[in-house]
């Protein structure tokens, strides 16, 4: 324990480090863990891989749902089911085969687990570099998109491969049957759990509370997935997806903490996760010596398959751009030759994480005969390899590529301000027209008041919808007056009128999440201050 405590203060002070040096943060924590690991006398930090899976990969998934937009993901579900499904299935045999030819001990049941454990780009770490590297928001709803949803194809096939192995051979059929399964049963929960998640925000008067219950959705969501058969990963991705999709309709307060309580969560995991990335290689190397492997040769064909994986990734996401009826996958890019400047960097961005490493660590140790997996520790190893490779190898190179090519939008920004302008006039003349409906008995009041308060409130909508910079908070002199009460609840309604007319908006496809987001959390710390400065009357 105090072990794990130190790499996390460590994870952290690099993490720190890295920010302020506007350096990606995955990319150091990997390479300090690694060089760490080299130096001598240095303790193995040992993590259970069903701790990773059970505990890590669910909070993480699932902050990076909440940030994902379901209105994205829905306009893009062809693109990303063909890369999320197909190409990890069509990645799982081809590299699995490739390892087979390559590696004489490694079996072909052993080999496929192995194609099947590298087969899906991670989700944390596609969203961690890209964050970092401000990719445009296209490119990472397809990245994000994708490896939201591919472990649920590449843990199927993973755990018929391990059935094969240790004894209990599936059909085909069956495969087919334990996919779909798996599929239904864990969207099916997520939705439940999504519902419940979003009943607790709205229903449950106290904050922390409602929080500290949606910090368990994640686990909930992904154990239940797992003991009925379906897949975890797809029962945590939607719960976010819904849940997110939905803050609009959540108290402003509840908003408030629940980002600030998941982006220091996202922390600290991301943090641990890329260091014992780093940490990890070495402790399967000396595990691998120790058994008196040839390190060199398995070393060569580890850097073959690496080569394999990145091409293979390579080849498939250009076929899917440019082959008879396969180019509908990709959308062609705004300027002339946008579509295969943004392919090409999708098609880098396949870095491997906590999953590879996570399910490599689990595969059993025994057949049900009693015999020893066969060639577990070289899996381990492959694994291992091509998960820091295509962190450091890929992680590096891409922030160069995305230069040369020059695939960020110019003018996404304008765009997006010109979106958010829009919004803040439409949500302006809902609040608008909303006191333009009310009447003295409203508000309980006498006429002469009621026209004091509606003209104040007027302007103040007026000026604030004009001016996005600005956070107006209450004066002294407003605390005073003898009508600030009933001005405070106004504030507030239309404060909730100018958030659902924006969540419309979004719903009917006018809006985009990431503007909605913008502008939601400046009303959220508009009515924060409203209620602060109530109470300290």
């Amino acid at each position: 324990m105090v072990q794990l405590l130190l790499v996390l203060i460590g994870a952290l002070l690099v993490t720190a480090l890295a920010r302020s040096r506007e350096i990606a943060a995955p990319l150091l924590l990997v390479l300090v863990g690694l060089l760490v690991s080299l130096i001598p006398g240095t303790t193995e930090l040992n993590i259970n891989p069903e701790l990773l899976l059970t505990v890590v990969l669910p909070p993480l998934l699932y902050a990076a749902a909440l940030e994902s937009s379901y209105t994205n993901f829905r306009a893009q579900i062809r693109k990303i089911a063909h890369h999320g499904v197909l190409q990890v299935i069509a990645t799982s045999f081809a590299i699995g085969w490739l390892a087979f030819t390559l590696i004489p001990e490694l079996p072909l049941a052993s080999a496929i687990v192995l194609g099947a454990v590298i087969a899906p780009p991670d989700a944390v770490t596609a969203s961690a570099i890209g964050r970092q590297l401000k990719l445009p928001r296209g490119v990472m709803t397809i990245l994000g998109g994708e490896s939201l949803i591919n472990d649920a194809a590449a843990l199927t096939i993973y755990r018929m491969a391990i059935a094969a192995v240790v004894g209990t051979t599936p059909t085909l059929a069956h495969g087919v049957l334990v996919f779909v399964l798996a599929v239904v049963v864990g969207v099916a929960l997520g939705l439940v759990f999504g519902v419940l998640a979003q009943a607790a925000r709205t229903r449950i008067p106290d904050v922390q509370v409602a929080t500290v219950l949606g910090v368990l959705v994640p686990f909930l969501a992904y154990l239940t997935a797992e003991e009925l058969y379906g897949s975890g990963v797809l029962a945590v991705v939607t719960a976010g997806l819904y849940v997110g999709h939905n803050q609009p309709r959540a108290r402003a307060a509840g908003r408030l903490q629940e980002h600030t309580v998941w982006a220091s969560i996202n922390l600290l995991l991301e943090s641990l996760v890329f260091a014992y990335i780093g940490l990890q290689l070495k402790t399967v190397v000396d595990g691998l010596i120790a058994s008196g492997r040839d390190i060199s040769s398995l070393l060569l064909a580890t850097l073959a398959i690496f080569a394999a994986t990145v091409g293979f990734r390579v080849l498939w996401m250009f076929s899917s751009n440019y082959l008879p009826g396969l180019s509908h996958l990709l959308s062609p890019g705004k300027r002339p030759g946008g579509r295969w400047r943004r392919t090409a960097v999708i098609s880098w961005a396949g870095m491997r994480g906590v999953v590879t490493l996570a399910a490599a660590g689990a595969i059993p140790f025994t057949t049900s005969s009693g015999d020893p997996f066969p060639a577990r520790d070289l899996i381990q190893f492959v694994a291992s390899v091509i998960t820091v490779a295509t962190i450091l190898v890929q992680g590096t190179t891409l922030p160069w590529l995305i230069r040369k090519l020059d695939v960020i939008d110019p003018d996404e920004a304008a765009r997006d301000d010109h979106a958010e302008a829009e919004a803040r006039v439409t949500a302006t003349n809902a609040a608008l027209r909303y006191l333009d409906q009310l009447t003295p008995e409203d508000l309980r009041t006498d006429p002469e008041r009621f026209d004091r308060i509606i003209t104040r409130m007027k302007a103040l909508v007026e000026h604030q919808g004009m001016a996005a910079a600005e956070q107006v908070g209450r004066t002294p002199a407003e605390r005073e007056d003898t009508a600030s009460r009933g001005f405070s609840d106004l504030r507030r309604d239309l404060l909730e009128v100018q958030r659902s007319a924006m969540a419309d908006e979004r719903d009917a496809g006018n809006l985009d999440d990431e503007i909605l987001r913008r502008v939601l959390r400046e009303l959220d710390l508009q009515e924060a201050a409203l209620d602060s400065s109530w109470r300290n009357r």
